[in-house]
């Protein structure tokens, strides 16, 4: 029988069940204990389901080929938003079959309390964040009072109008993401398919290991790179405040180990000063200088003997430092001019000094088109000129003359303002 101590007294965690964890009547069995469990152990419990095994992939197959890719994409988010609306009505029904006094209400984004309120580009939906933590507080936190489970669909959601929409690729994580973050929850368990956030992919890497905790931050770059662990749209949902643990679905219990992923990211695109004191370019040309790694690795070491390595761009034929200023700048000048005299491979230096850094940051900056040309012509159109720019994962690095910087940050800023 549920605990009927007072709601106020009780952890509150969000359980997401992956497709994988409910592919079959077995799975979603365990899945209703794993839940019952965490209700009898006196929590306030939020569950949010994915479709049932490959059930989107299987639906988006027929669509794509029954229309000739010339479906609208309304209608596309009506057929794929069925998958987690029958997984959320057999859940809810299992659940109830597993004990007479516990009560489940689902959530379903035809029903007038549904949560999810999104804008309208369908097939990749954007939650307006703050409409859904409003209908969260008002409509299901409410039920935890009287000892009602609520289940809710993932992916899905609903625009202002009433239409249905989707998230896209990792909507039910955003959505276990939002939920948690709008009852500060304490925690949200991700059954999965996998035993956490593996050291790399065990497809290829047999031997990958376990990482028992891992900071946000991290996992938002292996995203960059293609890996999608969780999908980086729906990590900037995250709260700073809500641990999420990531297990497999054949563990015994909900409390087993897995990874633990802590902290919180920005999602907003913002521009700072890297250095506060300038950048020294130095220039190296030579032949096939990117294959010497024994060139290559000297001078990073006799760069970070005098300084600081705040970048770095190799080719074929170069490769550009992009170095701390210092007082030991001449000597740092002159011990890089003693190797490339010592290799056959380096031709000749050059450098330049008195430059500024900025680094622009965001989360999914990767996957918003036009950002570095809308950063180049901003510039451009002010007569400042890039010496260096580079962009690493989820952020972009300028250098641009020091007595600029102050002036670029502005028209950076402003340009990533007026394009938004």
């Amino acid at each position: 029988m549920p605990n009927s101590n007072s709601s106020n007294d009780k952890e509150r965690i969000i359980i997401k069940f992956g497709g994988a964890s409910l592919a079959d009547s077995g799975r979603i069995l365990k899945a209703t204990k794993f839940v019952l469990d965490e209700v009898n152990n006196g929590k306030d419990v939020v569950v949010v389901v994915s479709a049932m095994g490959k059930t989107t992939d299987s639906l988006l197959g027929i669509l794509e080929k029954s229309s000739n890719n010339n479906l609208e994409k309304t209608d596309a988010d009506d057929i794929l938003s069925m998958g987690e609306r029958t997984s959320i009505r057999i859940f809810t029904a299992a659940l109830k079959s597993k004990s007479i006094d516990l009560r489940v209400k689902y959530f379903d984004p035809s029903d007038e309390d549904w949560p999810i309120i999104t804008d309208e580009n369908f097939t990749n939906a954007n939650p307006i964040i703050e409409q859904c933590k409003t209908r969260i507080r008002q409509n299901i936190e409410p039920l935890f009072k009287n000892n009602i489970v609520p289940v809710s669909a993932g992916f899905v959601g609903k625009t202002r109008n009433g239409q249905i929409s989707t998230i896209g690729r990792g909507g039910s994580d955003a959505t276990a993401f939002i939920i948690a973050q709008a009852l500060n929850a304490k925690e949200v368990v991700m059954v999965t398919d996998s035993h956490g956030i593996m050291s790399a992919d065990p497809k290829f890497f047999p031997n990958a290991m376990r990482i028992p905790r891992i900071d946000v931050n991290y996992l938002v770059k292996l995203a960059d790179s293609g890996a999608k662990f969780i999908h980086i749209k729906a990590l900037k949902y995250k709260s700073p405040k809500t641990n999420v643990r990531v297990i497999h679905f054949k563990e015994s219990s909900l409390a087993a180990n897995g990874t633990i992923i802590t902290g919180g990211i920005g999602s907003d695109l913002k521009v700072n000063f890297m250095s506060n004191s300038p950048i020294v370019m130095v220039t190296i040309v030579g032949q096939e200088i990117s294959e010497k790694s024994n060139v290559i690795n000297e001078l990073i070491e006799k760069i970070n003997y005098y300084a600081k390595l705040e970048g770095m761009s190799l080719n074929h034929d170069s490769a550009i430092f992009y170095v701390s200023e210092n007082k030991d700048l001449k000597e740092l000048l002159e011990g890089i001019h003693d190797s490339v005299k010592n290799h056959k491979e380096t031709i000749a230096m050059n450098f330049h000094k008195k430059l500024g850094f900025l680094k622009i940051s965001g989360v999914g900056l990767e996957q918003t088109p036009g950002v570095v040309g809308l950063i180049s012509e901003s510039l451009r159109l002010k007569g400042i000129n890039i010496f260096g720019i580079l962009t690493i994962t989820s952020s972009i690095l300028v250098f641009i003359d020091w007595d600029e910087s102050k002036n670029a940050k502005e028209l950076i800023e402003k340009a990533l303002e007026d394009s938004s």
